[in-house]
């Protein structure tokens, strides 16, 4: 029996049904217009084609994959279940294209946020209905406020029984949209395709999160329309602000005498660029966190990262300075600035600048075309003597201190002295993925890098980020060391999947600064007032852990055994986790231990 379909005019929806016309549509001549409006046979969509129609061989979930992998995604993060089988089904039999299994949909979620945050590209996640939803929040929020661009695949309950309190039941494009750049539901299928796209578009615009409900009967409808090609439909924006604005900008920073510049996200694949003028201005580059080591942090002129998880050289320099060129960030750091200072600012969005205090110049655009338009208009400077001398020294005094701790055989064992045997130990290439807790500061105040990537939770700080990080890392870039700092406490959160690292082969190395306590909690305690309370725990042995997992693990309670256990690991060719028993009382912000 041939199934008859109906096609709707998708200009005026008059519905031209194959059974009462008595001819098949694909029949009519290429020149046949709507009989109402009069558009073109191509104006033409398929209405509701029958799930028997054997003449169609793919259905909804096989074409939304195809279209994913016509962008260019390699991996589906995530955990399936009835609500997404056709999904998954859909990745199964796509050769170009693999899922990776999670325990945990926070996991995916950060996975997909971290691919996003490390190479540019779209990051996918997949969950069911109704707390796989849920479970997606906290990386979602991740990609959502550090602007990475992610696409959640969130299965839904059949579109038919939506609204009848049906189990598993949500309302999810509530659920998302309120820090979603786009959310919708694949209502039908001949929308799969249109809407898939329009996803992709939102979450690389700003970029950011996009997720489309997709109810598990619309899924495996049959859909035979073809992919839209991603070249015709996706174009990035290259608009600079005017020459006469990037002149002023110049003319500002020609007049000053104590610029720095400060580096954020988007200055991050402009490090050359950042040095140059460096050099030309001698001025001191400073950078937030997400952008730390888009220079060499022993560049003579480098100051590391501003703020409460940064160095006090650079703090020095934004109060004593008289103008701050900023790239590609918000500079939520301008309490430090002294009064009667200049700002210039850059960013692709409009709305970063001046969002907070006044600017004296805005330019729009990204931060690497405007340096390249603004570099050539910087006059040469000597350089203030007196301004820079004082910041030097206090660098000269935190250098000093680094080589101190790096030979501080203490027992328990000094977190800072972790910090420079991983730098000794690590290859200057390296991804490091970095929890959120007191080893945060740590590192960010006292790792030096010199090419190595760091990539965090920033504006979330969210427990838990670095090991799924760690793994999307390695997926991406399995040639490269990728090293995992995290705490007892945030590793333990989703320690499970370092069972996903072992299933995938996926040679990571987790550092975990084993001290029983949340000891960033404590710290807040102490300052604030309050007794130390609900903050320690037990901790199992991580290192046999790893071990029960099939991985590598080494437990390390004296520091001159650290360095061998570092190379060890990094050379098990297996996932590993390096477990070190440190100081639980000695912390980032004071060498003094809190009772």
């Amino acid at each position: 029996m041939i199934n008859l379909a109906k096609y709707r005019c998708s200009v005026c929806n008059y519905i031209y049904n194959e059974e009462t016309e008595g001819k098949g549509f694909d029949d009519l001549p290429d020149s046949w217009t709507c009989p109402v409006c009069g558009a073109p046979k191509s104006a033409f969509v398929t209405e509701g084609v029958s799930k028997d129609d054997e003449r169609i061989e793919t259905n909804v979930a096989e074409k939304i994959i195809e279209q994913l992998v016509a962008i260019g995604v390699k991996h589906v993060y995530g955990i399936p279940g009835d609500s997404n089988l056709p999904l998954l089904n859909a990745i199964r039999k796509n050769n170009n294209i693999d899922f990776i299994l999670t325990r945990h949909e926070e996991t995916a979620a950060f996975m997909a946020s971290a691919h996003g945050k490390i190479t540019g590209k779209l990051g996918v996640c997949m969950s069911i209905a109704g707390p796989g939803a849920t479970n997606l929040i906290t990386g979602l929020m991740d990609a959502a406020t550090d602007r990475s661009p992610v696409l959640a695949l969130v299965g839904q309950i059949p579109e038919v029984y939506l609204g009848s309190e049906a189990f598993q039941e949500i309302s999810q494009i509530a659920l998302f949209r309120p820090f979603a750049e786009y959310a919708e539901t694949v209502a039908r299928a001949n929308q799969a395709i249109k809407l898939t796209m329009m996803a992709v578009k939102y979450a690389l615009k700003k970029p950011g999160l996009s997720v489309l409900s997709c109810p598990t009967d619309v899924l495996a409808d049959k859909l035979d329309d073809p992919i839209i090609e991603p070249d015709k439909r996706i174009f990035s924006s290259e608009s600079v602000s005017a020459y006469q604005d990037i002149q002023k900008a110049a003319d500002l920073i020609n007049r000053c005498s104590r610029p720095v510049i400060f580096g954020g996200w988007g200055s991050r694949f402009s490090g050359d660029l950042l040095m140059e003028l460096s050099r030309k201005l001698k001025a001191p580059i400073a950078t937030t966190s997400r952008a730390k080591g888009v220079v060499y942090e022993t560049y003579q002129y480098c100051l590391g990262v501003l703020g409460s998880i940064g160095t006090k050289y650079a703090a020095k320099a934004i109060r004593d300075c008289d103008l701050i060129l900023i790239i590609g960030s918000g500079f939520r750091q301008a309490n430090l600035v002294s009064s009667g200072v200049k700002f210039v600012q850059i960013d692709k969005d409009p709305t970063r600048i001046g969002k907070t205090f006044d600017v004296h110049v805005g330019l729009v655009g990204d931060g690497h075309r405007v340096l390249e338009k603004l570099l050539p208009l910087i006059e040469e400077k000597e350089g203030n003597e007196e301004f820079l001398s004082q910041v030097f020294d206090m660098k000269l005094r935190h250098m000093e201190e680094l080589e101190k701790e790096s030979k501080d055989y203490s027992v328990p064992i000094n977190p800072g002295f972790v910090i420079q045997a991983l730098r000794r130990n690590l290859d200057t290439n390296a991804i490091i993925t970095v929890d959120v807790g007191d080893h945060t500061y740590w590192f960010y105040k006292k790792f030096l890098c010199e090419g190595h990537k760091p990539y965090l939770n920033a504006n979330m700080a969210s427990m838990g980020f670095a090991l799924p990080a760690a793994l999307a890392a390695k997926l991406d870039f399995p040639d490269r060391q990728v090293v995992c700092v995290a705490g007892d406490g945030g590793f333990g959160m989703l320690m499970a999947d370092f069972t996903t690292a072992v299933r995938e082969k996926l040679n990571i190395v987790a550092i975990v600064f084993n001290d029983g306590v949340l000891k960033n909690i404590k710290k807040e305690l102490v300052r604030d007032g309050y007794p130390i309370f609900g903050v320690e725990f037990p901790n199992p042995n991580f290192a046999q852990f790893a071990e029960s997992c099939g991985g590598f693990g080494v437990r390390v309670d004296a520091p001159d055994k650290l360095d061998e256990a570092l190379q060890m690991a990094l050379n098990s060719g297996k996932p590993s986790i390096v477990e070190i028993i440190i100081d639980p009382d000695k912390t980032a912000a004071s060498t003094k231990k809190v009772d």
